[in-house]
């Protein structure tokens, strides 16, 4: 997978924003997502991005929405599905992967601590993989190194993290973003993590756009996008499809 495109979520059923109609929330994941496939996109991650403020660790009525909201999706295109549950619940994630057929998940804190507006969010890589190896699931992890919307501990640098993530938490794609949603990274923070972890996939997780797209995959294997190809450049607008051809083709894809 080298383009991997975000399917932004309505707020779901029990989340402060939800407008009472799941129906509507569905549709909108599964237009979305036939977008970025029949663009070219090589997947699709599917994450509860409208349920702002979010929890660490989800209620049951999330987890529920989530698994028809995937459902949704894979049941509208033919490539690989991804989850993220937001905030940081990887149990909720791997769950929801297996039961419905997704591929990979996306776990913002997979190992050590980070101070974010939820506070103080920790990892549960012991946890999560020893749920893994129960469930049989063949579900690839894909952990970010320093997260967005967060603050490493002071002296955890991008290295340190990149390689206990990859050699001692069990990730097995790595995400290096910028500071948050839709914010470029610093190449030389991409760099640092590419050098740290040579032998691992490695993913930007922000800020990926026409204009740099083809340069990032110079250092790293693929990009996840979510901005860039939305309507008006907006997060939360519908994925445009004039947008999303334009990014595919920038990328050589």
């Amino acid at each position: 997978m080298q383009l991997i495109g975000m399917v932004h979520l309505g707020p779901l059923p029990g989340s402060p924003r939800f407008g009472g109609n799941l129906d509507a929330v569905l549709e909108a994941a599964r237009r979305d997502a036939r977008t970025l496939a029949e663009t070219g996109f090589d997947a699709v991650l599917v994450e509860n991005f409208g349920d702002a403020p979010f929890e660490v660790e989800v209620q049951p009525i999330t987890v529920s929405a989530m698994t028809r909201a995937v459902e949704a999706v894979r049941s509208a295109i033919d490539i690989p599905v991804g989850v993220n549950v937001l905030r940081n619940d990887a149990i909720a994630a791997l769950s929801i992967a297996a039961t419905t057929g997704a591929t990979f998940i996306r776990v913002n804190v997979l190992s050590g601590v980070m101070f974010t507006d939820q506070g103080i969010v920790e990892g549960r890589a012991a946890h999560l993989a020893r749920l893994r190896r129960l469930l049989g699931a063949d579900v690839a992890v894909f952990a970010d190194v320093h997260v967005k919307h967060a603050v490493p501990p002071s002296g955890y640098s991008l290295e340190a993290a990149a390689r206990d993530l990859a050699e001692r938490a069990g990730a097995d794609a790595l995400i290096a973003s910028g500071a948050a949603t839709g914010s470029a990274i610093d190449m030389a923070e991409l760099r640092q993590v590419r050098q740290a972890v040579p032998d691992v996939p490695l993913y930007v997780g922000s800020g990926a756009t026409t204009a740099n797209v083809a340069a990032l995959l110079t250092v790293a294997d693929g990009v996840i996008v979510g901005t860039a190809v939305k309507r008006g450049g907006v997060t939360t607008a519908p994925v445009d499809p004039g947008r999303s051809a334009a990014f595919v083709e920038a990328a050589g894809s």
